[in-house]
Parts: C-alpha cells; structure tokens; sequence
C-alpha cells in the first residue's frame, strides 16, 4: 500500500507530528506556565491544528519573513519547495513590541487552553496590500480574504516552530475528524489503493454525484468528501448541516465506495492559489486524486457583478504543476442538465438549440430563503428537506436591521418607529440595540478612539447575531462610520439570518441643524475630538439595501417606507 498511499509528505519528506510526548510533553505544560500568552483566533486555531498534525507538512511553525516573502514572490519556500499560501501567526501591535527572536511564547485557544508552544524566529510588519495582491489578485474590500486581511488580522506577523501541547478538542462528528495519519491509516484498513478526495464547502446535489461517480469510474478509485470545516465564505451553510446532507448524499453511491471526513481548514477564498494550496494538503493526508472544480475556492462576484477569477484558472493552475505534485489532479467537468434528455452533460454535448440549466449555490439559497420549490432535476429530495430545515424562508428567519448614518440623522427615531410597527405585528421577539444605549449598557468602559468605536460595533453586531440566529429581529442605530466594520457585522450575521442595511442619508447640514444633544456645536469649538463628520470621515454604504434622507419626509412616511421595503425583501 505505502508505494500507492504515500508515507511521506507533498514534498518527498516525513509527514509530521509536531506534538510533544512524554517528558517532552511535561516540559511543555510547565513552560507554558510562565510563558507570555497569546489567544488564537478561530482561523489561527484551524491552521495551528493542521500545523501541528502534518497536514501543513512540511511546515513545522507559523511562517518567518524569508518564507513569506518568497510564498508571496514565488508560491514557494524560500528553500524553492512549493508552498502557495502564507501561514502567518498575526498579532496586534502591542503584543509584537513585547516579543524577541529566541523567546518562548503559549499559544492558547479561546477558553485559555495551552495548544501550544512557539519559539520565536522573527517578528515584522507585512505589506498587507502586497499580500492581498499577491494572493488575492485583488485590493477590494469585497473580497472576503481580503476583508479578512485588512479588517480582522492583526498588525505583526510573528513567526517560528511549534511544539504541540493539546489537540484541539471537538465534541461534533468524531468519527468524521482526521488527522492525516489516521486518514492513511483508514486507508489502509479499507483495503483502498486509489483515493478520489473532493474539497466542498456547499452540500451536494445530483450533478456533483454524476460527476464524482464518473471520475471514480474513470480512475478505478474510492472517493471521500472531504469538505471543510473551519471558516469558510461568510454567509455559507454551517457545517452541521453540511454534514447532515453528506451523510445522507453517501447512501447514493455504491456500499463501502465513498466515505466523509472533515477538515478544519481556514479556507481564504484565493480562487487559483487555494486549489494549488488544497492539492497539497490533501496529498498529505494520503490522497491519490484531488477534484478541482470551476472557480475552485472562488468568492464569487464582485462588486461590479464579475467573477474575482476566470472559470477555469484554478484547474489550468494546478495542472501546470502537475509534475511537481504527487497527486494526481481532475479537473471537475462542469455539468448542465439537458431537460429535454433528462440528464446532465457537459456544454460542450448539448444539441443545437439546446437548454442547458444550472442553479449555483447563492441560487439555491435565494430559491430557498424566498420559499420556492427547489426543482427535482437539480437536487435530492432528503437533501431539499434537510435545507429547508435548516434555511427556511426569510419571512421566518431572524433577521438585522442596521441603520447606519450621521448624528442627527434621524437613524434613532427611524428605529424606534420600526421597532414598534415590528411588535405590533407580532411573530418575533424584536430587539432595539440603540448607539447611545449600548454605549451606556454594553459598552460603557470605551472611548471614542477608532478603535474602540469599532470594538463597540463588532459588540452590536455579537448581539444581533445571536438575536438573529434565535429567530429574533434586531434593531441597530450606530453611527457605524466605517465600512470595513459594517462588513464585518455583516459576515457575522450572514451565516445565521438576513442583513439589511439602510443607510440614513441625511445631509450633515440637516443634522447639525438639528443638533439636539450640541455635539456639532461642541465639535465645531473644539471641545469634543474625533466627531464624525466634523474631524473624522463617515464612509458612506456602498451598496446598502436600502438608502433614506429624512429631511424628505415626516418621520412617520419614512417609516412606512422602511416597512415597505422590508416587505419588498421579504422578512415581513
């Protein structure tokens, strides 16, 4: 088996486990004890656990600047093996101004578990635009990883080895989580030579069984859904129900044939590079094949409607490394249905004057959270039942309403009305999270430095995910002045509900006109610093689901119009 399951890595070497036995463990425990800590982030906690068992091999830490800069040039290591993706440990400022080349620092998960220990190699701050040109071959904020980058990840990057102290503990599908070496050794116990692994992040329906099922023909092997369960796109499906169609999906192929395990990746969206980035992984965890698909880890559209990558960029990537790799790479056929024929084909085998149908994954949930059938042709029907379980219509679903806009604008009266027409007409627990009402309750110890403006924004965007994910309705009134924070409460409640942001577009000299509690005045004297709209920039809503001067209207028409567009929606 080992000559066809390879033992080694990717790259000809050992695969690795970076965790520490016996004494060495001992050790571990007790230096951690003393040592300067760090709280990983979810993503950091997927990479720090792919890290440590091997599925990064034949990286043995976070990246040092050599390594990052030669990824970034070259899509290799410094030492010219192939490795397209940072792996960066990000930290904010403050903590990279207390750390040294040589010293030992814990690195902990959220509940302050030691997961590991870390010596320092280097520590720098990266270019982030150059990095998100590099990976992404974007700028845009739009771009989920490089929103990520810009918005979310910390200032310094810090790089070294690692010495692993506790796995990672999980108490959701066990029997599905592999590490690389228990994967190979299933392997192995399945008595498979050949293994098929397909990267998923979206549930599947019959195309993709069509074409999984052809290729495993094809190529005489077993197949494994391998889907990804660690961050994903903001706005995807959760993992659980993700799991729940897999298991079901299964029963569709032949007995013993085809098999699910998770990955806990950070997926970034970087279309060509993640592929290539994917491939690898999966080699390390013993794969024969790997499925690349049209616009594999693709974003999807921008904010000008086109795709960020060419349909096909991922599969002409990774196949011009073909030779490099030790995994055999199958480029996805893109399947229509053929409903005259009732069966799917490639474009390519449609008849003169010929209908293709497809349905894409944001299709489906707009036909799911809109209540429509999801046609037969396209989907199995366990499959439609457990989405619709899970995403029922936006009528409901819990769901955000974010107005956004100047002091004085009128955003607090806008609210207050919306929250009494909404509980007058009952159906959900509604919710108003009103700025100066969180300031004072939730927020009460931070000032108005940007910084904490945004810390007090990702608070109100915390709770109103909550609120929504339980079927509520939440109600924000925040000036929300910057663009990158509104896009993060909007990822947060993406994945649980539906977002709607009305940016209360009153002119400023309305509102200083107003001036109800004189901060414009204040501002204007000098008296208060930093103000919005005065001595700090409000960034406007982009493409906001909705836009309103109350200078206008009376308040109670520009209720009714924020009512109606509600109803236009379709979350009332």
């Amino acid at each position: 088996m080992s000559d066809v399951i390879p033992a080694g890595t990717a790259h000809g070497g050992q695969l690795l486990d970076l965790y520490a036995q016996g004494e060495a463990l001992v050790a571990a425990k007790e230096q951690a004890k003393t040592n300067l800590s760090w709280d990983l982030s979810k993503r950091q906690m997927c990479d720090i656990e792919l890290l440590l068992n091997g599925a990064f091999s034949p990286l043995n830490g976070f990246m040092n600047e050599a390594d990052y800069n030669a990824v970034l040039d070259s899509m290799c290591l410094a030492d010219g093996t192939l490795w397209p993706m940072p792996i960066t440990l990000d930290v904010s400022a403050s903590f990279a101004q207390q750390l040294s080349p040589g010293q030992t620092i814990t690195l902990r998960d959220a509940e302050g578990v030691v997961i590991a220990n870390m010596t320092v190699s280097d520590c720098w701050r990266p270019d982030k635009a150059r990095e998100a040109q590099a990976v992404f071959g974007s700028e845009k904020d739009c771009h989920p990883g490089v929103h990520y980058l810009q918005a979310e990840a910390g200032e310094y990057y810090v790089g070294g080895s690692l010495v692993g102290v506790t796995p990672p503990l999980y108490y959701d599908f066990k029997q599905y989580r592999d590490s690389p070496r228990s994967l190979r050794k299933k392997f192995a116990e399945w008595g498979w030579s050949k293994a098929i692994a397909l990267q998923t992040r979206n549930p599947m329906h019959r195309a993709h069984v069509i074409m999984t099922k052809r290729l495993m023909a094809e190529n005489n092997a077993n197949f494994v859904i391998h889907t990804a369960v660690g961050m994903t796109k903001p706005g995807d499906l959760d993992h659980y129900c993700r799991v729940r169609c897999y298991e079901k999906v299964l029963k569709r192929y032949p007995q013993g044939s085809a098999q699910l395990s998770l990955l806990p990746l950070g997926m970034r969206m970087a279309g060509p590079r993640e592929a290539l980035w994917q491939a690898i992984i999966r080699q390390n965890y013993g794969f024969t094949h790997f499925i690349v698909g049209h616009d594999h880890a693709g974003p999807g559209l921008n904010d000008e409607g086109c795709a960020f990558y060419e349909p096909e960029a991922s599969q002409q990537l990774v196949q011009s490394y073909q030779a490099e790799l030790g995994i055999k790479i199958l480029s996805a056929p893109f399947l229509l249905y053929a409903q005259g024929r009732e069966e799917f084909c490639e474009e390519g085998q449609l008849l003169p004057g010929e209908e293709g149908l497809y349905i894409s994954g944001a299709e489906l949930r707009e036909i799911l959270k809109r209540g429509d059938p999801v046609p037969d042709w396209f989907a199995f029907p366990e499959i439609v039942e457990e989405l619709q379980h899970t995403m029922p219509p936006r009528a409901k679903q819990g769901f955000t309403v974010f107005f956004t806009g100047l002091s004085g604008s009128g955003k607090s009266t806008l609210a207050n009305g919306l929250m009494v027409r909404l509980r007058e007409r009952g159906g959900r627990h509604v919710t108003l999270l009103d700025g100066d009402v969180v300031r004072k309750n939730l927020s009460s110890e931070l000032s108005f430095s940007k910084e904490h403006r945004e810390l007090n924004i990702q608070r109100i965007g915390y709770v109103a995910s909550e609120i929504t994910k339980n079927g509520g309705v939440a109600i924000c009134a925040p000036i929300a002045p910057y663009i990158a924070g509104r896009r993060s409460v909007r990822n947060l409640i993406e994945g649980v509900g539906t977002f709607i942001e009305i940016h209360v577009a009153t002119p400023i000299e309305v509102c200083e006109g107003r001036d109800r509690k004189g901060l414009y005045a204040m501002a204007r004297a000098g008296k208060v610093k930093g103000f919005t709209g005065i001595d700090d920039p409000y960034q406007e809503p982009e493409n906001p689901e909705m836009r309103i001067d109350t200078s206008q209207y009376e308040m109670a028409e520009a209720i009714d119009i924020v009512v109606a567009r509600l109803e236009e929606i379709g979350v009332i």
